[in-house]
């Protein structure tokens, strides 16, 4: 008997207790344990690889509507500020009519001042003269009779 031997019985022994302990059973039971183990962590990765897909597909379909009423939002902005420009270059125009006629109506005015001053000054002088011709020519018995009929003129229209 050699070493040979002794080394085959022991390897026998050591099977014959490790099947007695039931070493196989809980290898196995371990490795089912693992197995179950890697299969719900498996089952749990698909399971959050689809929660983010359909996150990331919620999140793009958010950033299109946000993108979306973002560019509306400045055609709005630019089709109002169309109108407020429009709007302006109307009020302008208005205004700036509205206040050539307010001058020409001041020029027109002025205008008539001027010719009624002129036509003022004309009769105050034409009167002055008239009274210095009257006063050169006629005497003080024309002038008395003057005075009478002019005044005798004025009674009859007043009454």
């Amino acid at each position: 008997m050699d070493a040979t031997f002794w080394a085959l019985v022991a390897l026998i022994i050591f099977v014959g207790i490790l099947l007695y302990m039931k070493v196989p059973g809980m290898l196995a039971g371990s490795l089912d344990a693992r197995a179950e183990r890697i299969k719900n962590e498996l089952e749990e990765a698909r399971r959050l690889r689809e929660e983010a897909q359909q996150l990331l597909a919620e999140y793009q379909r958010k950033r299109r509507e946000a993108e979306q009423e973002a560019k509306e939002l400045v055609d709005a902005a630019k089709r109002e500020a169309k109108l407020i420009v429009s709007d302006a270059k109307v009020k302008t125009e208005e205004y700036v009519s509205r206040r050539t006629a307010l001058a020409e109506q001041k020029i027109a005015q002025a205008e008539r001042d001027a010719v009624n001053e002129v036509r003022s000054r004309a009769v105050d002088v034409a009167v002055a003269a008239a009274g210095k011709l009257l006063a050169e020519k006629i005497d003080t018995k024309t002038g008395s009779e003057l005075f009478k009929a002019s005044l005798q003129d004025v009674k009859t229209r007043l009454n």
